[in-house]
C-alpha cells in the first residue's frame, strides 16, 4: 500500500512530461436502467475498437459534460471512456436531485456498467471505474455490495461524510423525514469553494444543467453509506487509488483516510494534494492527480488481472475476526454487557408475552424457517393493542424489511430464470435444498401458471417439511411439486437429488454457518444436480447494521444458542459459487446492502472463464 502527502511544488519539475492529447469529441446516448428509467450518457470512443474502458461517475449536482477536460488530460487514446448523467441530473430522467434512496443510484451504477460491457463488447474485467465525491461513494458502494471484477477503482475526494456545519444536522434531517418524506435542501457549496481555477468557477456558475438541490433522504443515506464503507472497507479488494484534496471544505478528510487504511485491496494508493479544494480533478493543477490516475490505470493493465482468493476467508479475514469477537461473551459487569442483558430480559419477559413474532422467535429461534415464514406474512399479531404495536415494530426492523425484500428478489430472479428457460424451449425443474416452508418458490410458480414448472423442495427440519407439504396442497401444486426431508450439507443426502434440475436454489442457509468447508461441499453437491446451462439462485449477507445486537440478544434454532453470524462478503460468496462451476450473471440487493440474491449459470464442461488480459 502507498500513502503520500504530496508537495505540489515538487511536481512542477515533471509536469512537462504530461502530453495533452487533442480534444476528444463525445457522442450522446441513453440506456434504460433497471426500472426502465432512461439515463443519458456520453461516450468518448477511440478511432479503433477497444476492449478497455474507463467509466466516469460525476459528483453530486453535476453531469457528464463536466468531464471533458478530465477526458482530454487523462490521455488514454486506446480506451473508450463513458460518463453518465445520474438519475435526476443533467439530461437524465427523474425528479431533479431526487431518488427514492441511495440504493436506487447504486443499482443504476450496476445497470450502467452492465450496459457498457454488453453494448460495446468490453469485459467487466477490463473496466476501470473513475469517480468523484458523491460519485465515489456510489462507485465504492457498488463495488462493496455487488463485488464486480473490475480492473481498478479510482476515487476522487470521496464524500464519505459531507461537512454540514450545522450542529446535529443529521439527527435533525432524520426527524424532518418522519414528517415529510420528500424534502429538499439546496447546496451551500459555491463554485469558489470547489476550485481555484477562474475558468472552471465561471463555467460552473453559468452551467444551466447544474442541479443545486438535493433530497434530504439522499443526504441521510449518503451519511449512512459513508459510515458503512469506512467500517467495512476490508470487503473491497479491487486495486484502488484514492486522490483527495488537502484544503477540502466540503467533505471530511479523516474518514477518507480511515476508509483507505481499512481497504482490503493489496494494491492501493492514497495521495493528498495540499491546497486543493474539493473539486480535485478541476483544480488549477489537476494535471497532478490526473497523471497519478493515468499511471495507476496503465499499470493495472500492464499486469495480469488477478482476484484475491477468499475461499479460506473463514480462517483469516476481517469478517472472521468480527465473528470470533461476537462469539465471545461480554464481561457481565461491562456497560455493554449490562445493556444487552437488560434487553434480553425485556425481550423474554415482555416482548415474548405480548408479541406473537417475538414469542415465535424465542420458541423456535429467530433464524428458523417458522420465524421466516411469519416475517414473510408481515401481519402484526399480539396480545392487546400494545402487543400488536410491539409486533409491528418488530416486523419493521431493518433486518426483517430486508428479508421481505430478499423474498421479492428471490421471486424476481426465479421468474427470470423460468422465463429464459421457457423461451429456450427447456423444461423448468426446480430443486431447493433448504426451502424452509418453500413459500417464495411456490409464490413465484403460482404467479406464472403459463410455465408448467415442477420441483423438489427439501429442508432439514421435519416441521418445515410438514408445513411445506401443506402449502403445496393449499396452492394446488401437489401434482407438480414434492417436499421431502434432506440435509443440505451431507454429500450422501445431496447425491440422492435427481440430476435433472434446471434451477437450483439455496436461500438463507449458508449465512447461518461460519465455515467454508461445508458450504463448498454443499455447493459441489448441488452443482451435480443442475444440468450444464442451468441456473443457480443463491443468497448472501455481506453486511448487517444490527449484527452485534443479533449476536448478543437473539437466539438461533440450533439448541437456543446465541445467533452469531459470520458475514461473507459478496466477493467471497461469488467465489464459492464460481468454484462449484457457476458464473454469476445478475444480482438484486436491498437499498442498505444487507441481503443479496444472485443468479448464476452453470458453465458447460471445459468452458473458459479466464480473465481477459488485453
Amino acid at each position: 500500500m502507498v500513502f503520500y502527502l504530496l508537495n505540489t511544488k515538487s511536481h512542477y519539475s515533471f509536469s512537462w512530461r504530461i502530453k495533452m492529447s487533442p480534444s476528444r469529441q463525445a457522442s450522446e446516448h441513453s440506456f434504460r436502467s433497471w426500472d426502465g428509467t432512461e439515463l443519458f450518457y456520453r461516450a468518448w470512443l477511440p478511432e479503433q475498437s477497444t476492449a478497455r474502458a474507463v467509466i466516469l461517475f460525476h459528483r453530486g449536482h453535476e453531469h457528464s459534460g463536466r468531464w471533458q477536460d478530465v477526458v482530454n488530460k487523462l490521455d488514454l487514446p486506446d480506451f473508450a471512456l463513458f460518463a453518465w448523467d445520474a438519475r435526476g441530473h443533467g439530461h437524465s430522467s427523474g425528479e431533479r436531485g431526487y431518488a427514492e434512496n441511495l440504493g436506487v443510484l447504486v443499482q443504476d451504477a450496476d445497470a450502467f456498467v452492465g450496459h457498457v460491457s454488453r453494448q460495446y463488447g468490453i469485459p467487466v474485467e477490463n473496466i476501470v471505474v473513475f469517480a468523484h465525491s458523491v460519485g465515489s461513494v456510489l462507485a465504492a458502494a457498488w463495488v462493496h455490495d455487488y463485488a464486480p471484477k473490475i480492473r481498478a477503482l479510482v476515487l476522487g475526494s470521496p464524500a464519505l461524510q459531507v461537512q454540514l456545519y450545522v450542529p446535529f444536522a443529521i439527527p435533525g434531517l432524520r426527524l424532518l423525514l418522519k414528517f415529510k418524506r420528500k424534502a429538499f435542501v439546496n447546496s451551500y457549496v459555491k463554485a469558489k469553494l470547489l476550485t481555484h481555477d477562474p475558468a472552471k468557477i465561471a463555467s460552473y456558475n453559468a452551467d444551466p444543467l447544474i442541479t443545486r438541490r438535493i433530497a434530504v433522504n439522499l443526504l441521510v443515506d449518503l451519511f449512512d453509506a459513508g459510515k458503512k464503507l469506512a467500517e467495512d472497507a476490508a470487503a473491497i479488494t479491487v486495486p484502488t487509488l484514492v486522490l483527495t484534496s488537502g484544503a477540502d471544505w466540503v467533505v471530511d478528510r479523516d474518514i477518507q483516510r480511515e476508509f483507505f487504511e481499512r481497504l482490503g485491496s493489496p494494491i492501493k494508493e492514497m495521495h493528498v494534494y495540499p491546497g486543493f479544494f474539493h473539486d480535485t480533478f478541476n483544480e488549477k493543477d489537476n494535471h497532478l492527480p490526473l497523471s497519478a490516475a493515468r499511471r495507476f490505470i496503465l499499470e493495472r493493465f500492464a499486469q495480469p488481472c488477478r482476484e484475491v482468493s477468499l475461499l479460506e476467508a473463514d480462517r483469516n479475514s476481517a469478517a472472521q475476526r468480527e465473528y470470533e469477537t461476537l462469539a465471545n461473551p461480554l464481561p457481565p459487569l461491562s456497560l455493554k454487557g449490562i445493556r444487552y442483558a437488560l434487553t434480553r430480559f425485556a425481550l423474554r419477559a415482555f416482548g415474548a408475552r405480548l408479541s406473537e413474532g417475538v414469542k415465535l422467535g424465542v420458541k423456535t429461534g429467530f433464524d428458523s424457517g417458522t420465524t421466516l415464514d411469519y416475517v414473510y406474512r408481515n401481519q402484526a399479531r399480539g396480545v392487546t393493542a400494545l402487543g400488536r404495536l410491539i409486533d409491528r415494530n418488530y416486523l419493521d426492523t431493518i433486518g426483517w424489511r430486508g428479508i421481505r425484500l430478499r423474498k421479492t428478489h428471490l421471486e424476481t430472479l426465479l421468474r427470470r430464470a423460468m422465463t429464459d428457460l421457457r423461451a429456450a424451449g427447456k423444461p423448468v425443474h426446480v430443486v431447493d435444498i433448504a426451502a424452509g416452508h418453500g413459500r417464495y418458490v411456490l409464490d413465484a410458480v403460482r404467479a406464472h401458471p403459463d410455465i408448467p414448472a415442477t420441483g423438489l423442495l427439501r429442508d432439514f427440519s421435519a416441521a418445515n417439511v410438514e408445513a411445506g407439504q401443506r402449502l403445496i396442497v393449499e396452492y394446488g401444486l401437489g401434482d407438480r411439486f414434492a417436499f421431502q426431508q434432506g440435509d443440505a450439507f451431507k454429500p450422501a443426502s445431496l447425491a440422492q437429488l435427481p440430476k435433472t434440475a434446471t434451477i437450483g436454489i439455496v436461500s438463507g442457509l449458508y449465512e447461518l454457518f461460519p465455515e467454508n468447508g461445508p458450504v463448498r461441499a454443499s455447493l459441489a453437491g448441488l452443482a451435480e444436480a443442475v444440468v450444464p446451462g442451468g441456473y443457480l439462485i443463491y443468497t448472501g449477507q455481506p453486511w448487517h447494521p444490527q449484527i452485534e445486537f443479533i449476536a448478543r440478544v437473539l437466539t438461533s434454532h440450533r439448541d437456543g444458542k446465541p445467533w452469531v453470524m459470520r458475514r461473507r462478503t459478496q466477493q467471497e460468496m461469488d467465489q464459492l459459487v464460481a468454484e462449484a462451476g457457476f458464473e454469476k450473471i445478475a444480482q438484486e440487493t436491498d437499498p442498505w446492502g444487507i441481503f443479496t440474491v444472485s443468479l448464476a449459470r452453470r458453465r458447460a464442461e471445459g468452458e473458459d472463464r479466464s480473465c481477459p488480459n488485453k
